[in-house]
């Protein structure tokens, strides 16, 4: 199968050897786990075709590398969730807003492009309490749906109830709350008060999805946000505020503060939940990883991006949008040599390299790769 292989290619682009040592994993001698179904609750980073179903009507260059149909991704192919399901040997996520001639056999996705977890904050109404109160809904449709129709084994389009507790439960938002509060507020003490509210309203969602059987928590933390192209167009950075790699330093300095209290929160909620097993995932520094070696790995500037534009008296027009009758978001010739798709989203070469990285294990608290996720190691 193609997309198992094009995963298996980990030696594609590769790190320099110390930065990659792989540590000795604690579940090396665990079986493998049988995860049923997946469920996800995030934001455009991870929706497959809930708000972004506007991208699904555009027909070029959206969905160019991989698809080459209406696909819902902002990414000009798959997603790091498309590369977990993969891993996990399930079918692609479906949307749970998409609900025509869908199959949720094997789980759902309510994340959708532009939620928060805070309820007011920026364009979407779907914040992170929406999406598990869907979750709620899904899951007591389904089950009496289930319970009623399936009297036989051929009720395929529709989940085992005894599997909710036996799935795993990805999370990964959080993105705009953060970004929203730059573009309103541009005051980094007040994005930085509210992060702790943040936090709290996470860990109700997640105390939520736990009294409905959840027991098994992917979660990752908060992307390099100062590194988008998008940001450093936007915010004017000066010599004092951007690293080396000319990312914005106070934006990325927000995230790393988000992410130290998010970690926090997770191992608060391993001992307030102990029958429950915790995998908090670096994604910043993965990312940071191969924005930090680009070129090395095969890429251009990562300042760059391949689709989109910023040129329109100064404004973000989304890619393959028209403005006044003019299409402004052509897309690059070569994605896969680029690690943004539109300035905000990475494309899927990108977002390739990153799942390599961190599904097996390597930048997870506690160490251990997806498959191995049910475990609960007793450090």
């Amino acid at each position: 199968m193609e997309s198992m292989r094009l995963f298996s290619m980990s030696g594609l682009f590769v790190l320099p050897l110390v930065a990659l040592m792989i540590p000795a994993s604690i579940g090396s001698g665990w079986q493998r786990c049988r995860f049923p179904a997946i469920y996800n609750f995030g934001d455009s980073n991870s929706d497959t075709g809930a708000c972004n179903a506007a991208v699904a009507e555009i027909p070029s260059p959206y969905r160019q590398t991989f698809f080459k149909q209406p696909s819902g991704r902002a990414s000009d192919g798959r997603l790091i969730i498309d590369f977990l399901a993969e891993n996990l040997g399930l079918p692609y996520l479906s949307a749970y807003l998409d609900s025509i001639g869908t199959n949720f056999r094997h789980g759902a996705n309510f994340a959708t492009g532009g939620s928060c977890i805070q309820p007011a904050c920026g364009y979407s109404p779907f914040n992170l309490a929406t999406q598990v109160s869907q979750f709620i809904h899904f899951k007591a449709r389904t089950t009496a749906l289930y319970n009623q129709l399936c009297l036989n084994p051929h009720c395929i389009d529709l989940p085992r109830p005894d599997d909710f507790s036996k799935s795993i439960y990805t999370l990964d938002i959080g993105h705009n709350d953060l970004a929203y509060g730059y573009l309103q507020h541009r005051a980094e003490g007040r994005i930085r008060a509210s992060i702790p509210n943040m936090l709290t309203l996470f860990s109700q969602a997640v105390h939520v999805l736990y009294s409905e059987g959840a027991r098994i928590f992917w979660i990752h933390n908060m992307d390099p946000m100062g590194c988008l192209p998008f940001s450093v167009m936007m915010y004017q950075p000066k010599a004092h505020n951007v690293d080396r790699n000319g990312c914005v330093m106070p934006q990325n300095e927000m995230a790393k503060e988000f992410n130290r209290q998010l970690k926090d929160k997770v191992s608060q909620l391993r001992t307030q939940l102990p029958s429950a097993a915790f995998t908090y995932v670096d994604v910043y520094s993965a990312k940071y990883a191969l924005i930090s070696n680009a070129k090395q790995q095969g890429f251009v500037d990562p300042r760059t991006f391949c689709c989109g534009s910023y040129e329109h008296h100064g404004h973000h027009v989304d890619c393959g949008k028209k403005v006044n009758g003019t299409v402004y978001g052509s897309s690059c010739r070569y994605p896969s040599r680029h690690i943004s798709w539109d300035g905000i989203h990475f494309t899927e070469a990108a977002n390739l390299w990153v799942a390599n990285r961190t599904l097996n294990g390597f930048f997870s608290d506690p160490p251990v790769s997806i498959d191995k996720a049910c475990h609960r190691p007793q450090l």
